[in-house]
């Protein structure tokens, strides 16, 4: 029956399933470390859009979070095998990722913020950051700089392992040596990006710009870059990597990707209701390109005039030509 059943590319019914376990409709949103805070943007806008899409189709939706990434797969286990719950929605997905294949094991429905290495048999929604790589880099290297650092989230999280392929990729594109004194692994918050740059610079030979893979890093940056008693935006070029609300106030204003939280929360949960009614795995998978939206801390071009180099900074605009 079984051999049957894989030649006719049979698989399990969600909603059989759900009858047989005898489910409470409920679906939980997993707050995944190494960000727990439920105030930070990025989970409340994901959160809202889950919200908007899960409002009338009769599923109740918990929240839960785990202290540490070392005990997040008992949070999982926990609401699996004692709440019965129906399906999980979470986030920052890993290039090992044993909560996927507890999942996949489990034949539990579920659809995660990014793709993991671990494996493609999974429904997900990714912004895609090795473009935040590649195009922030190449951003800096159009501007004239050779001399581009990346600090970035702890490298076992995929997207900041993207982020790297593509940094790596731009500078091979333009015949760059790589240099992996440049490349600083960070934790995702203002310390750990201000603890980055005053290591990157005090290098010999230090970095004219950096690349930073999270928007909270790239604030640190520039901190610790006007610890060191250099200007952010002029003397250091910033690029960041997910349009933090606060980027566009700060000074200079931040130039970043953007990142469609809510949306990405919304067709998360519309995903996970076709999962639920039936639809394959592999139909619900959707990688979106990141735009570059660019205000003042990328900093002037490397050589220019002095004209140039005193006049304001454009307006905010998104750039089109750097999309994926």
């Amino acid at each position: 029956m079984l051999e049957a059943a894989e030649q006719h590319s049979f698989s399990p019914d969600p909603a059989a399933r759900r009858l047989r376990r005898q489910s409470a409709d409920t679906i939980a949103f997993v707050v995944s470390p190494p960000q727990t805070s439920f105030a930070h943007p990025f989970f409340l806008d994901m959160l809202m859009g889950v919200n908007d899409a899960m409002d009338s189709s009769g599923y109740q939706v918990i929240v839960a979070s785990a202290r540490s990434v070392e005990t997040e797969l008992d949070v999982f286990k926990r609401l699996i095998e004692r709440q019965r719950i129906d399906a999980l929605l979470f986030g920052r997905t890993r290039r090992k990722d044993e909560r996927i294949a507890y999942l996949l094991e489990r034949d539990i429905p579920f659809v995660a913020f990014g793709r993991s290495e671990t494996s493609n048999d999974y429904p997900y929604v990714d912004i895609d950051h090795h473009v935040v790589g590649r195009a922030g880099c190449a951003r800096f290297i159009a501007l004239g700089h050779r001399r581009i650092a990346l600090v970035h989230a702890p490298e076992y999280l995929m997207f900041s392992h993207l982020e790297h392929l593509g940094y790596v990729e731009a500078l091979r594109a333009a015949n760059i040596k790589y240099d992996k004194t440049l490349c600083v692994e960070a934790a995702i918050s203002e310390e750990g990006g201000a603890t980055a740059a005053r290591r990157l610079l005090e290098l010999p030979d230090p970095p004219t710009v950096i690349v930073c893979g999270h928007d909270l890093i790239a604030l640190g940056v520039m901190r610790g870059i006007a610890e060191t008693g250099r200007t952010p935006g002029r003397d250091v070029g910033v690029i960041g990597g997910d349009d933090h609300p606060i980027g566009r106030y700060v000074q200079p204003s931040l130039t970043t990707f953007s990142a469609e939280t809510h949306r990405a929360g919304k067709r998360m949960a519309e995903m996970l209701l076709e999962r639920l009614a039936g639809k394959p795995s592999q139909d619900l998978q959707e990688v979106w390109a990141p735009e570059l939206i660019i205000r003042a801390s990328d900093g002037p071009a490397r050589i220019q005039s002095a004209s140039v180099a005193g006049s304001k900074p454009a307006a905010p605009r998104r750039s089109r030509a750097m999309r994926a």
